[in-house]
């Protein structure tokens, strides 16, 4: 499975590309350093799931999915922040994007959720626990 990457900071890149090489089946296809980058790459390279820190410069990330999902609803959008809660995920939900987690606990909850959108399921936390939620809890 193809996935991009996109956050402004390059070591968080560097550390989600490492967790992805941990896995055969799944492939980084593409990197972007802001939401408009991101956008575009989207729109080019076509991949299977989208990954995008909410907070980035020239277009943040909410509105980053908003566009991508207009364009491309069938891929499924993981939204990563260092803030959490309930408005993080409501905002998410939001714009379409099928998922959020905190950066606090990419190193174990990533690959499961993922997994879970890749699955087509929808994969939350609000920062204390995770949830992952079906459509019908939307």
């Amino acid at each position: 499975m193809r996935i991009l990457i996109a956050d402004d900071h390059p070591v968080v890149r560097k550390g989600l590309c490492s967790m992805l090489d941990s896995r055969a089946d799944l492939e980084l296809c593409g990197e972007a350093t802001n939401g408009e980058e991101a956008f575009l790459k989207a729109l080019e390279i076509f991949p299977d799931l989208i990954i995008l820190d909410v907070t980035m410069p020239v277009l943040d990330g909410f509105h980053a999915a908003k566009k991508i999902r207009e364009k491309l609803p069938e891929v499924p959008i993981l939204m990563l922040s260092m803030h959490d809660g309930p408005e993080m995920v409501r905002m998410s939900r939001t714009v379409g994007a099928q998922g959020f987690i905190n950066k606090s606990e990419i190193s174990t909850v990533l690959l499961q959720a993922i997994d879970v959108l890749l699955a087509g399921g929808n994969y939350f936390t609000n920062g204390e626990h995770f949830s992952p939620l079906t459509v019908s809890d939307l």
